[in-house]
């Protein structure tokens, strides 16, 4: 009988032993980046959540890196929602252990949009130079680019796909779910009632009320800041002057020159030498996303350039970060099938 309950025992300790050792750990980091150093209040110490996969404190090994930028209003603490999901990837052999990193790129105007600014701060230089350093310093990553993934949601979607097609010998595969801001339509349009009403808009407490404003001045200040013209201290492409529709074509073409779906041309053969390109949006996310993300693949497409495009049944937010979303059942696989693991 003692032995029967020893061994009992012994069993008991060994799955629990196994259940703790199959969940991964979050750390939350920081770096200071003399990239991000501005006279405009933004914070050049930057934390960043670290997704570390199951036994990496037990073990040698170095593991993909795949980073993953947040959305607008986001930061760092996604991954907060995320951890689950990715143990359930691991658990579940979608993917085999990694590393993921979430970097807090949340702004005094909520978002960086992952450019450089010149003014707020280098956030793509920040991106691309600074946090990979770091991660391939103080953590053990397979430090190559045929072992790092970017991918990202919304702002982030945009965000990954500009950072790979600038910077194809950093990042060797890209994944975009729900992108925005990859061109000028709908609400980011001259006659939509956005410009119309940022127009009349000319303090802070006013822009608070709305939304599509706030989205018009994290563009100005990603793509056309002026430290010279208060109170948003950035300049817009479209004007309503005595309800008459002006075009600032200077500015507009500073918008262009960030926006990813003007520049395939331009980086074309980058975007060739890459792996892998896939990008998915909601079916119900939205005209001004599904629109925008048409086109880039339809231009992708007219210019050779290989890549996957998908439209699942979702709005802009749903079937993301649940365990039958996509980041488990698409995001993670894609990342397995095209990532090198050591």
């Amino acid at each position: 009988m003692k032995a029967l309950l020893k061994l009992t025992l012994v069993i008991f300790t060994l799955q629990l032993t196994y259940a703790q050792n199959t969940k991964g750990t979050v750390v939350i980091d920081s770096i200071y980046s003399e990239n991000l150093v501005n006279n405009f209040g933004e914070n050049p110490t930057r934390e960043v959540a670290v997704y570390l996969p199951p036994n990496y404190d037990k073990e040698s090994q170095k593991y993909p890196v795949i980073y993953f930028l947040h959305g607008f209003f986001g930061d760092h603490t996604l991954m907060d929602y995320m951890k689950e999901i990715l143990d359930f990837g691991i658990e579940t052999k979608r993917i085999r252990p990694f590393i993921l990193v979430i970097p807090n790129q949340k702004t005094t105007y909520d978002g960086s949009f992952y450019s450089n600014s010149g003014v707020f701060g280098n956030w793509e230089n920040f991106t691309v130079q600074d946090l990979v350093k770091y991660m391939d310093k103080n953590y053990r990553t397979l430090a190559k680019k045929e072992s790092r993934g970017i991918t990202g949601h919304s702002m982030g979607g945009y965000g990954a796909l500009n950072i790979a097609m600038k910077h194809p010998d950093v990042f060797n595969t890209v994944y975009a779910i729900s992108p925005g801001a990859l061109a000028i339509v709908r609400e980011y349009g001259p006659n939509s009632e956005t410009f119309k009403e940022l127009s009349g808009i000319n303090t802070y407490e006013a822009l608070e009320k709305t939304y599509f404003g706030k989205v018009m001045v994290a563009f100005a200040r990603s793509w056309s800041p002026n430290p010279n013209n208060p109170p948003f201290y950035c300049d817009f492409p479209f004007s309503y002057e005595n309800d008459e529709l002006v075009i600032h074509q200077e500015t507009l073409k500073k918008w262009q020159d960030h926006m990813t779906f003007y520049n395939l041309e331009k980086y074309i053969d980058n975007l060739k030498s890459l792996k892998a390109i896939k990008m998915d949006w909601g079916r119900n996310a939205g005209e001004r996303f599904t629109q925008q993300c048409k086109m880039f693949s339809i231009k992708l497409e007219n210019l050779g350039i290989n890549h996957m495009a998908e439209e699942y049944i979702g709005t802009h937010t749903s079937n993301i970060y649940t365990k039958d979303g996509r980041i488990p059942q698409q995001v993670l696989p894609f990342f397995e099938y095209y990532l090198e693991f050591d």
